[in-house]
């Protein structure tokens, strides 16, 4: 029995057919070794399926073969696989039933010399085949020397790619500290902003505070003013009932005169208009006795040359057919405003509450009556803002409900009617 190292020589003696069973024995071995033992050389084969292991990766076992370690480790798993055989090898006896090519793959992995007497006689003759085992052992070292470059690439690769790991690593700790930096500053910032809510929500509260009271000292001096007025209207009453006691003694010393003026007898001392008044029915002055609740009362003010009628729109309708709806409620009192403007030839004015992009109508005028909707503001407000652009004089008549709109523009000079006096004079439309 021969060395290894004659068996690695005769290595380009070795017929295709035994290259052929050799390498199928060497990819079965590899398949079924750890990643840990297998060479370096065939971690690429041993990646390859397991069909494919013993035709693709060919070349690069059949170099690892001649390998004495891994050589060795085939030829232990093939003695394991056929101990019988493998015995009969060892002790050179003469086994005539032994399958031949079975027999020479074991001779040669075992470094025997015995191969060429185990293969049969027209695989002895194979050295016609030589130069074709030939190219393919040279495609074969040009595909392991393909895989090594490939292998090459591929750690480049990966070394680039940790690299570029690191970098990314690097820059996803920096956007990590700039994200906590960037929490902490909006954390600071929506303190300071709380911090300015409430102090704009306790300046708010303050100015509302002062609003409230400037309002009430507002209602405090309209309240004054207009008790002042009665003060300075109860004076001059007084000074009318003193001059006309005066008239009084001087027609007592002359009867004539007092014949031909037929003044009526005194009825208010002085001493009785200094007391508080007592509480006497509306009556205005050329009334003739009416109350400002007799709808005829408005037709004789609205007679008078240069007449304004102004009506606070939902405070009459509401109070006269506040069944129907706003729309209808509009209709029905601008038509019968629109019958008093024809009887009477006054200005008519009605004011609405309305919504923020709500227009007025096409002309300004409705059938001889100006309909206004107040937008910003309430109608209430836009009635004292026509009763302040009337000149002092003219006949201005308004007719709300409203307490405190009847103050303001009674103040301002202007008659007041309650809305329930024009819904009686529209009922006798």
């Amino acid at each position: 029995m021969g060395g290894a190292d004659a068996t690695v020589d005769d290595a380009g003696e070795v017929p295709a057919a035994l290259r052929g069973a050799l390498v199928q024995v060497a990819a079965d071995v590899l398949g079924a070794a750890e990643p840990s033992e297998v060479p370096q050389s065939l971690r690429a084969v041993h990646k390859f399926a397991p069909r494919r292991r013993a035709t693709a990766g060919a070349g690069p076992l059949w170099l690892a073969l001649q390998d004495d370690a891994f050589r060795a480790r085939v030829a232990r798993v093939w003695a394991q696989n056929n101990p019988e055989l493998a015995g009969s090898l060892a002790a050179d006896a003469e086994h005539p039933a032994r399958p031949a090519l079975r027999a020479a793959v074991g001779a040669w992995l075992l470094g025997t010399t015995a191969w060429r007497d185990l293969l049969p006689a027209d695989d002895v003759d194979g050295g016609a085949d030589a130069a074709q085992v030939q190219a393919r052992l040279a495609r074969a070292q040009a595909e392991a020397e393909r895989l090594r470059s490939d292998a090459a690439a591929a750690r480049e690769e990966a070394r680039a790619a940790q690299d570029q790991l690191a970098a990314l690593q690097r820059e996803l700790r920096r956007l990590r500290s700039d994200a906590d930096r960037a929490r902490s500053e909006g954390r600071r910032a929506a303190d300071d902003a709380r911090a300015s809510l409430d102090a704009a929500e306790l300046a708010r509260s303050r100015a509302e505070a002062d609003l409230r009271q400037a309002l009430d000292e507002r209602r405090s001096a309209n309240a004054e003013r207009t008790a002042a007025r009665a003060e300075l209207r109860a004076a001059r009453k007084l000074a009318d009932v003193r001059v006309r006691l005066l008239l009084d003694t001087i027609v007592d010393a002359a009867s004539g005169l007092r014949s031909e003026l037929a003044l009526p007898p005194v009825a208010d001392l002085p001493a009785d208009l200094v007391s508080p008044p007592t509480e006497r029915a509306a009556v205005r002055p050329g009334s003739r006795g009416r109350s400002v609740d007799d709808p005829a009362l408005l037709d004789e003010l609205l007679r008078q040359p240069w007449a304004h009628l102004v009506v606070d729109g939902y405070n009459v309708s509401k109070s006269g057919f506040g069944e129907l709806s706003l729309a209808e409620q509009r209709r029905r009192l601008v038509d019968g405003l629109a019958g008093i403007a024809a009887r009477t030839g006054a200005e008519v004015t009605c004011c609405f509450d309305g919504q923020e992009g709500q227009a007025q109508p096409s002309g300004g005028h409705a059938r001889g009556v100006r309909v206004l909707f107040a937008v910003g503001e309430i109608a209430d407000d836009l009635i004292r803002r026509l009763v302040q652009a009337e000149p002092p004089g003219r006949v201005l008549v308004v007719v709300t409900s409203d307490r405190e709109v009847v103050r303001d523009v009674e103040t301002a000079g202007a008659w007041v009617v309650p809305s329930s006096t024009l819904v009686s004079r529209l009922q006798r439309l």
